[in-house]
C-alpha cells in the first residue's frame, strides 16, 4: 500500500483511486457481516448496498436505501474499496 504523500503526486485523482491512510483504518475497523451485507440491483444508482433482514422459505428480506430488490450479490469487507488487487477479493461481480 502507498501513503498519502506517495498517493500525492496523481493530484486531484487520489482520492478516487485509492483510500487515505486513515479511511483505510477506519474500514479495517468498521464491522462487517459477509452473511448478511449485500450489494442489490438499483434502476438509477446500478447497486446499493443492503443488509439482509431475515431469510425465510427461499424468500430474502433486504434493507436498502430504497427501491425495489430483484437480484442480490454478496459483498466485499469495507477494507477492500479501491483495492488494485482484486485477486484479494472474495467476490467478483
Amino acid at each position: 500500500m502507498s501513503s498519502d504523500a506517495e498517493m500525492a503526486i496523481f493530484g486531484e485523482a487520489a482520492p478516487y483511486l485509492r483510500k487515505s491512510e486513515k479511511e483505510r483504518i477506519e474500514a479495517q475497523n468498521k464491522p462487517f457481516d459477509a452473511k448478511t451485507s449485500v450489494f442489490v440491483v438499483h434502476a438509477k444508482e446500478s447497486f446499493v448496498k443492503g443488509t439482509i433482514t431475515s431469510r425465510e422459505s427461499g424468500k430474502v428480506t433486504v434493507k436498502t436505501e430504497g427501491g425495489e430488490v430483484n437480484q442480490i450479490f454478496s459483498m466485499n469487507p469495507p477494507k477492500y474499496d479501491k483495492i488494485e488487487d482484486m485477486a484479494m477479493m472474495t467476490h467478483l461481480h
